[in-house]
């Protein structure tokens, strides 16, 4: 009966390879069937800075995510996921994972910003243009830091620093993370609308009144977008010329005190991509349109950029303003305003010429310098190459309220002076026009501020349905009139800037087995097949060895 099994067997195996497949097909899937991967910990992450300016790529290239996790402390990064901290990080260890081709970067971020030692913020504020200068391929994450990322970070550090004095066994069954993002690779945004808005308060007593432009842009900017959340730059500005409106507005309103000044205020967008925003308003203004306050009688454009904080304010200009021209008015009016009211402020003018070679502009007053309007930028920043105007350390606590009331009671002070002559007129230094009911409000200027970083505001997030531009909107209608729009959009063919999707993803981390592992794991499975095909071709074979190994030994007589 035996034999004839075996003949059977031999005769299937040997004339039906399919039939072979199918009869052991079970058995090898139980066998290389790995356990169901564990999802250790779900949450988001903020890719870095991916845009094109003038044709210029910045940031990182990538966006997919799919491997294990590392620290810096291990020897091979290649292909692996490396895992910092903020309080760790350093900007050579982060050069060494872009040198060795990292899988990708995870920088985890404290939940508490504020609560960052201030030589930390520092650093990092430094670092963060220098990790947008040049493109890269390797994605560049950024986690908010919790008690399950703490334990995985922990975890990984542990295997990452003890892998070399590790056994084979140890190295073999050792558990290790693998990072994987939910989302898809990156592409460049079609049709993306920069949004600006102007309102003006018309003068009174002739046609040709001199016009004193008031400009602010609102968009912020940091190494990651949406973790730009630009409380002192430039939300400081934006809160100031809100509040700018709303004291002359109150002033326009009555006969007696209704100026011959036009007041025109602009809120614009991209001004963290070289003010593409005001650049197309200006645009629009002296080259597309027979009427409009800035082809006639321009007194000066004012631009506010970071002023939240600080005892020092400086009025930077690319050209010294000459006396007599109302350029030279406000200036002398600022200097009598801080000295006759403000001595605890430092007050200086700095003068540095338009370079036109430069990718950035330096302030936004170059823009209307470069038309040839006379305009300067007011802030407590003594030059433009200071980190705090761009990065994501900028948060809500780097804003004094009591700082930035002061220095809205100083600008407001010195431009009623100009538009009503006071000087000439003999009012001293020291009279202050806007107390009691006209008095800078801080509760508004706090609310503001607290609502335009409650939201992260890059130019990538902010579209013309966003409630930043709808809320602004209705702000400066409540105070101004002609409150309108204007957009930018990239032009197709040669466009100055591109912005990227995919900045905001779903990250998992799951618990695997080292890729060792999976080879020695592969190894045996194909040995095994080996070994089973071998002894269903030899099946017959197989089977006498085994019966006679097997068949009791008959006695001899």
């Amino acid at each position: 009966m035996f034999e004839e099994a075996s003949e059977v067997f031999d005769n299937m195996f040997k004339s039906s390879f399919p039939l072979t497949f199918i009869v052991f097909i079970p058995a090898v899937l139980i066998l290389v069937s790995p356990l169901p991967a564990e999802a250790a910990h779900e949450f988001t992450v903020y890719r870095m800075q991916q845009y094109d300016l003038q044709g210029q790529p910045y940031g990182t290239r990538n966006a997919i995510l799919n491997t294990e996790a590392r620290t810096v402390e291990a020897e091979v990064l290649s292909r692996r996921c490396v895992i910092m901290r903020l309080a760790d990080f350093s900007y050579e260890e982060y050069q060494k994972a872009l040198r060795q081709s990292a899988g990708a970067v995870v920088i985890i971020l404290p939940k508490n910003m504020s609560a960052v030692p201030q030589d930390i913020v520092q650093q990092f504020m430094e670092l963060e243009p220098e990790m947008l200068a040049t493109e890269t391929i390797v994605p560049v994450y950024f986690a908010m830091e919790d008690d399950e990322l703490l334990s995985i970070y922990t975890q990984t550090l542990t295997s990452s620093s003890s892998q070399g004095s590790l056994s084979a066994a140890e190295v073999l069954f050792m558990t290790l993370k693998s990072m994987v993002t939910s989302g898809a690779q990156s592409k460049a945004i079609s049709d993306w609308a920069i949004t600006s808005l102007e309102g003006r308060l018309a003068g009174v007593g002739g046609e040709d009144l001199p016009t004193i432009v008031v400009v602010a842009h609102y968009d912020s900017f940091g190494v990651a977008p949406w973790l730009s959340y630009g409380a002192d730059s430039n939300g400081s500005g934006v809160s100031m010329l809100l509040e700018l409106a709303r004291l002359f507005s109150k002033l326009y309103t009555y006969k007696r005190t209704h100026a011959a000044y036009n007041l025109l205020f602009f809120v614009s967008g991209g001004g963290k991509f070289n003010y593409q925003g005001t650049k197309r308003w200006l645009e629009d203004n002296l080259d597309h349109t027979d009427s409009s306050l800035l082809q006639d009688n321009v007194a000066f454009v004012l631009c506010l950029d970071t002023l939240g904080n600080g005892d020092s304010m400086h009025l930077h200009v690319s050209k010294p303003p000459k006396e007599g021209t109302p350029q030279y008015s406000l200036l002398k009016e600022l200097e009598m305003v801080v000295s006759s009211q403000y001595p605890e402020v430092k007050f200086s003018m700095v003068h540095k010429k338009i370079n036109l070679a430069d990718d950035m502009l330096a302030w936004e007053h170059e823009r209307f310098g470069i038309r040839r309007l006379p305009a300067f930028t007011l802030s407590h920043l003594p030059s433009h190459r200071l980190a705090q105007r761009s990065s994501i350390m900028d948060v809500r606590p780097h804003v004094d309220v009591k700082k930035l009331s002061r220095n809205t009671k100083l600008v407001a002070e010195a431009l009623a002076r100009v538009i009503y002559n006071l000087t000439e007129k003999g009012a001293p230094g020291d009279l202050k026009i806007f107390t009691e009911q006209m008095q800078v409000q801080e509760e508004q200027l706090s609310a503001v501020v607290d609502w335009l970083t409650a939201q992260p505001r890059a130019a990538q997030l902010v579209d013309k349905d966003s409630s930043v531009v709808s809320t602004l909107e209705y702000h400066l209608g409540h105070y101004l009139k002609d409150v309108k729009r204007h957009y930018v959009k990239a032009d197709k063919r040669d466009p100055e800037f591109v912005f990227y999707d995919q900045l905001k993803q779903t990250m998992n981390a799951y618990r695997v087995k080292p890729a060792i592992f999976d080879l020695l794991l592969a190894v045996c499975i194909a040995a095994y097949l080996g070994m089973m095909y071998l002894a269903i071709q030899n099946f017959g074979i197989l089977y006498s060895v085994v019966r006679r190994i097997t068949q009791p030994k008959t006695k001899t007589h």
